[in-house]
């Protein structure tokens, strides 16, 4: 088995899953499936054997929220947590990470994942991670990981699958990214046969990931060479799928079916703990003629009680409650822009 490091970003907002999740506590350090272990912990926990130890897992995250990294992380070596000083988007993260990385790991390949995923088959996860390190190690590649769609989803990018590495297996060259597309895309997109989602998930050796933030994102790694995480004040916030994914022409993806879900917002829960009835309740739920309801309490000795409601999100925590039509569940992101510009509603971010 081919060592990889394993580096978590951690530094999401998670803000469709407001108001459980909010500034000081976003989505990953929540436990979303009743198991009383986070997101993150999970994370961790899942990529631990493909690194071998803890001192070959890596995290990156905000300054704001590091302290609770490390009481949810303990075994975490102090000097694995990179502590960004603000948030740049995924390009800076991954560029300091792989800059530290390749100083103290020389040339172990590098795996970066985000923080706040579902995965259902863990082994059938490891056996791809695996495919994708030796894979990274043998061709001058940067392996993403696609998931096989089984549905048209409008909440996730897409991958087009470009010509197959014959000697590999399941490995494509990447013909392109694209964005969340409408329902009727995703349709067409799931029929060609073609399309993965984008997982967020990649795999490459450091230096093939520096020489290509030489070519396509230089203003990135020359700050960051020259000055370490001093440098994100000067840093554009920008994905690393824009600056990098999107123009080289190492990417290859590598077609994986392990169960996976990147948890957006609330309707996930239907998909993460399906079979529960009519309704999805993480909370003492009394109801009378209501169905396709999702409700949340973060305090157990609460009810929530609903009369002839239909595919409806409730969420109860602390001073806040959301009420919301399932199907519009996106615009949470909307509604907190709106608290953000008065003064009097900052507490509840």
């Amino acid at each position: 088995m081919t060592i990889l490091i394993p580096i978590i970003l951690a530094g999401g907002k998670g803000e469709r899953f407001w108001p459980l999740s909010r500034r000081k506590r976003p989505k990953q350090f929540l436990s979303l499936d009743g198991s009383g272990k986070s997101l993150l912990q999970a994370t961790a926990h899942r990529l631990l054997p493909l690194g071998g130890n803890w001192d070959k897992l890596w995290v990156v995250t905000s300054a704001i929220i590091a302290e609770v990294v490390r009481e949810q992380l303990p075994e975490l070596p102090a000097e694995n947590l990179l502590i960004e000083p603000e948030g740049k988007d995924t390009a800076p993260a991954v560029a300091w990470a792989t800059l530290e990385a390749a100083q103290r790991h020389r040339q172990t390949p590098l795996g970066f994942f985000p923080a706040d995923h579902w995965i259902g088959d863990t082994h059938a996860f490891a056996r791809t991670i695996e495919a994708a390190t030796e894979l990274a190690v043998a061709k001058e590649a940067i392996v993403t990981l696609g998931i096989k769609p089984n549905y048209p989803s409008t909440g996730y990018g897409y991958i087009e699958q470009g010509e197959e590495e014959g000697n590999f297996g399941a490995l494509y060259k990447v013909s392109r990214f694209t964005e969340k597309p409408n329902l009727e895309t995703a349709t067409s997109f799931i029929d060609t046969g073609r399309y993965s989602w984008n997982s967020g998930m990649f795999i490459f050796r450091p230096e093939v990931m520096l020489q290509e933030l030489e070519i396509h994102a230089p203003q990135i790694i020359q700050l960051l060479r020259a000055k370490g995480k001093d440098a994100y004040k000067e840093l554009e916030k920008k994905s690393i799928d824009y600056a990098i994914m999107e123009k080289t022409q190492l990417a290859y993806v590598l077609s994986g079916n392990f169960g996976w879900d990147d948890l957006g917002d609330w309707t996930s829960l239907e998909r993460l703990l399906p079979g529960k009835g009519e309704n999805i309740a993480l909370a003492n739920h009394v109801e009378r003629d209501t169905k396709g309801a999702i409700i949340y309490s973060s305090n157990k000795e609460e009810a929530i009680v609903t009369i002839g409601l239909e595919d409806v999100v409730i969420v109860r925590d602390g001073n806040v409650t959301l009420v919301a039509n399932k199907h519009r569940t996106q615009e949470i992101k909307q509604v907190l822009k709106q608290l953000q510009g008065d003064p009097k509603y900052q507490q509840l971010l």
